[in-house]
C-alpha cells in the first residue's frame, strides 16, 4: 500500500529521531523504539557489524558512539515511498555521519521503530570513481614519453610487492578474495591477492566435475559486473572458474597465482605485517598494514581419522580432492557424508556406472532447488523479482535488515510451505531410510548454514536416485576402515574400491593457526556461527557471524568469506573499513567480539 499519509508519518518519525540524535538526547531517541526493537548496523555507527536487540542495547551503543558519529539528514531515500503491510510500515532511508553517507531500511509498528538497518555506502571525500567520475581512459592531446593504459598497468604489476608495498594482502583468491579485491581496487587501496592455484578460478575448476552452484544466478552476482542475462540458472563449476578468471583481468586485480603464504607475523611496534610468500618458487616478503584471510568460509578440509585408514588398498580422499568418477566405472564406492558434496559425488559416480553407497551419519535437511527458488528466494532473487524492479542491492539490504534473532520466524513458514508442496518427495526419502531434519526449530536451510555451515543438501537431482535406490543408503557410524571396505558400529560391512570422505571443513581459524600461530588463533576465537546454542553452534549468543567481515581481537587481521551472495554484499563493508584506516579516518569500534571459544 502506498499513500502520502504513510510517507508523511515516516518523515515525521525520521525528523524527530534525527533531532534527538543531533541534540544528544539519547533517551528521546531510545524512546522512539519498540520495547522489542532491533537496530542492525553495518559499519556506519559502530565501525563494526553489530545488532542492538533492545532499547538498553540501543542506548548503550549511542552513549558510546553518538558523539563521534554525529548523524544528520535522516529522510526517506530519494525516489522512494513508504509502504504499509499488516500494520508494519517500511521505508528506504538515507542519512549521513560526520565521515560517511548511509542508506538503510526502517520498519515501524504502532508509530515506533521496530527494526532499523543502517549501512555505510561511501566515505566523504573518498567516493568510488563511478558514473561521471570514472576514469577517462583516453589521453587526448600529446606528451613525450607518456605511458599507455596497458603500460601503466604493467608497471604497477611489476612494482607492487617489490618497489612499493600493498596496503592490504588478501590470502585466498576464490570468490571472497576476488570480490573484496574488486571493491578495494575501486577505492584506491593497493592490494595483492595471494592464490596458490595456477589460475584464478581454479579453486572451482579443480573440484569434482559434476560440481555446480546450487543457488540461482540472481543470488550470485559479483560486485560491479553481474552475470549476463543468458547465464545458466545453476552455474557449472568450469563456467564459474572462467568467470572469476575473466573478472580478475577486466577488474585489473593484482592477483598473484602459484603463490603461497608461508608465514605472517604482526609487529605491534610498527603496526604492520610481515608476510612471507613463495611466489612461483621465489620468496617475496610483503609488508602490508592489513591482512585478510579469504580462505573460504569453511576453512580447512576435515579429514576423519578412522582406525585402519592406512590399511585400505583402494583409493581414498576427501571430497575436495575428488577427481571425478571416470576411473571408477564398474567398481564399488562408499561416500561418507550426506550433504551437498556427498550427493553431487554420489550422483556423478552412479552416472558413470559405479556401485555407490552414501553413508548418512546424522540427519540432513533436504530442499529441492525449484521450491527453494520460487518460495524461498523468489521475492528477492529471481527473474520475476527483477521484472518487478527488485535490484540486487535492494534484495541484499532487505535480507540484511532482518535481525538474526528473529530471522528464523520468517524462515519457518517458508519451509512449512516447501514441506507441504513437496510432501510426496519427502515421503519417498523417508521410505528409502533417509533421515530428514528441518533445523533445530524448523527454520530450514539458511539458518542451518548461518549456525554451522553444514547439514543440508539443495537437491538438483541426487535425491531421486536415493528414493529409487540407485544411490544406496547406509545409516550409521563408521567403526573402522579395513583393506577392502568400511566396517560400522553395528557390525555391518561395505566393500569398497573407493572411499570418499565428504566430511566437510573445519573453521577458518585453522588457517590463522597455521600461518600466524595458535596464540593468535586463540586470541581471535571461533569463526562463523551465531552462538544460537543449536548443534555445532554453541553459545553465548553473538547475534552476528562470529569474526566475519569486521574487526577481530587481533589488530589488522580480518576474515572474509561465505557464498557468492555474502562475498558480494559484505565485501562492500569490509572494503570501507580498510579504506578508512588507510586514510587515517578515526574508526572507534563498538564492542569487539570476545574470544569465547577456540577455533579448534
Amino acid at each position: 500500500m502506498l499513500d502520502k499519509t504513510t510517507n508523511d508519518h515516516v518523515e515525521q518519525v525520521l525528523d524527530a529521531f534525527g533531532k534527538a540524535l543531533e541534540s544528544g538526547d539519547i533517551d528521546a531517541a531510545v524512546n522512539m523504539f519498540q520495547t522489542d526493537c532491533y537496530w542492525r548496523d553495518l559499519v556506519s555507527f559502530t565501525w563494526n557489524i553489530r545488532t542492538m536487540e533492545s532499547q538498553d542495547q540501543v542506548r548503550d551503543m549511542l552513549q558510546s558512539q553518538l558523539a563521534a558519529t554525529r548523524p544528520t539528514g535522516w529522510r526517506i531515500a530519494e525516489g522512494e515511498m513508504a509502504t504499509e503491510d499488516g500494520g508494519v510500515i517500511t521505508a528506504w532511508i538515507s542519512f549521513e555521519t560526520n565521515v560517511a553517507r548511509g542508506y538503510g531500511l526502517i520498519r515501524l509498528k504502532d508509530g515506533l521503530i521496530w527494526t532499523l538497518l543502517t549501512t555505510m555506502t561511501e566515505l566523504k571525500g573518498h567516493e568510488e570513481p563511478l558514473g561521471y567520475e570514472r576514469p577517462l581512459g583516453a589521453k587526448h592531446g600529446a606528451g613525450k614519453g607518456r605511458l599507455t593504459w596497458a603500460e601503466e598497468r604493467a608497471r604497477e604489476q611489476a612494482e607492487l610487492g617489490y618497489k612499493t608495498q600493498p596496503y592490504t594482502v588478501i590470502i585466498g583468491g576464490g570468490q571472497g578474495g576476488i570480490a573484496l579485491g574488486a571493491r578495494l581496487r575501486q577505492l584506491g587501496v593497493p592490494t595483492i591477492i595471494v592464490e596458490k592455484n595456477d589460475r584464478a578460478g581454479d579453486s572451482w575448476r579443480n573440484r569434482y566435475k559434476s560440481l555446480c552452484l546450487h543457488d540461482p544466478v540472481w543470488y550470485d552476482h559479483l560486485p560491479y559486473l553481474p552475470f549476463p542475462p543468458n547465464w545458466p540458472v545453476f552455474s557449472p563449476k568450469d563456467k564459474i572458474g572462467d568467470w572469476l578468471e575473466m573478472y580478475t583481468k577486466v577488474m585489473e586485480l593484482n592477483y598473484w597465482t602459484r603463490s603461497t603464504v608461508e608465514h605472517a607475523e604482526f609487529d605491534e611496534a610498527s603496526r604492520e605485517w610481515t608476510v612471507t610468500v613463495n611466489r612461483d618458487g621465489k620468496k617475496v616478503t610483503l609488508k602490508p598494514r592489513q591482512l585478510v584471510f579469504a580462505t573460504g568460509m569453511s576453512g580447512k578440509a576435515n579429514v576423519p581419522s578412522f582406525p585402519g585408514m592406512d590399511r585400505f588398498k583402494g583409493d581414498q580422499h576427501h571430497s575436495s580432492k575428488h577427481p571425478g568418477p571416470d576411473a571408477y566405472k564398474g567398481k564399488k564406492a562408499v561416500v561418507i557424508g550426506s550433504n551437498n558434496s556427498a550427493h553431487d559425488i554420489s550422483a556423478a559416480l552412479w552416472e558413470a556406472g559405479v556401485d555407490v553407497t552414501m553413508v548418512q551419519r546424522s540427519s540432513t535437511h533436504i530442499v529441492r532447488s525449484e521450491p527453494l527458488m520460487e518460495i524461498g528466494l523468489g521475492d528477492l532473487y529471481s527473474e520475476r523479482a527483477v521484472e518487478a524492479g527488485m535490484t540486487t542491492q535492494k534484495a541484499d539490504l532487505i535480507f540484511a535488515s532482518l535481525p538474526y534473532r528473529i530471522l528464523h520466524e520468517f524462515q519457518i513458514p517458508v519451509y512449512e510451505k516447501i514441506k507441504e508442496v513437496d510432501a510426496e518427495f519427502y515421503a519417498g526419502l523417508e521410505k528409502a531410510g533417509f533421515q530428514l531434519d528441518w533445523g533445530a526449530d524448523g527454520s530450514g536451510l539458511f539458518m542451518k548454514y548461518l549456525r554451522r555451515g553444514s547439514g543440508y543438501y539443495i537437491d538438483v537431482g541426487a535425491s531421486q536416485l536415493v528414493i529409487d535406490g540407485d544411490i544406496k543408503l547406509k545409516a550409521g557410524q563408521v567403526s573402522e576402515v579395513v583393506e577392502d571396505g568400511v566396517v560400522f558400529e553395528d557390525g555391518s560391512r561395505l566393500e569398497a574400491d573407493l572411499i570418499v570422505y565428504a566430511t566437510g571443513y573445519g573453521s577458518m581459524n585453522g588457517w590463522i593457526a597455521d600461518l600466524v600461530g595458535q596464540e593468535t588463533a586463540d586470541k581471535v576465537g571461533k569463526v562463523w556461527g551465531l552462538g544460537s546454542d543449536t548443534p555445532k553452534d554453541p553459545g553465548p549468543w553473538e547475534g552476528e557471524q562470529r569474526n566475519m567481515w569486521k574487526p577481530t581481537q587481533q589488530e589488522a587481521l580480518w576474515l572474509h568469506g561465505g557464498n557468492l551472495h555474502q562475498s558480494r554484499h559484505y565485501s562492500q563493508f569490509l572494503a570501507l573499513q580498510l579504506k578508512a584506516r588507510m586514510e587515517g579516518i578515526d574508526t572507534p569500534v563498538y564492542k569487539l567480539q570476545e574470544s569465547h571459544h577456540t577455533g579448534r
